[in-house]
């Protein structure tokens, strides 16, 4: 039995990869907002932190209330419950990586958790 996953990502406006690579600790999402647009709503969490890796353009996100600038190579980190919001910039399109895991559920990390 094989044990990895791997797919392709398109253009799509939002590609989520919890099914597609069979995730068992996190959801994984591709996003792109067109220039000058912005997701349609605002939200939180019950549990899960979001991790958001900047890959190409400018916005900003809202985050109760405080406005963020972001940009490619830039990382940011929200709490479960902080109320969010993103935009891209007027002249730029926006694309990032969110990553959705379990605030405080993390037992080991590379250094910790690898078996040389």
């Amino acid at each position: 039995m094989k044990k990895f996953n791997k797919v392709s990502v398109g253009e799509e406006a939002r590609t989520e990869l919890h099914d597609a690579l069979n995730l068992t600790g996190a959801e994984i999402s591709v996003n792109t907002l067109p220039a000058g647009t912005g997701v349609p709503f605002v939200h939180s969490h019950k549990q899960n932190e979001e991790i958001y890796a900047i890959l190409s353009g400018k916005g900003t996100a809202v985050i109760d209330g405080e406005t963020i600038s972001l940009k490619a190579g830039e990382w940011l980190r929200i709490s479960p419950s902080a109320k969010r919001q993103f935009f891209a910039s007027e002249n730029s399109a926006f694309k990032y990586l969110c990553i959705q895991v379990k605030e405080n559920s993390l037992e080991g990390y590379t250094m910790t958790d690898a078996i040389v």
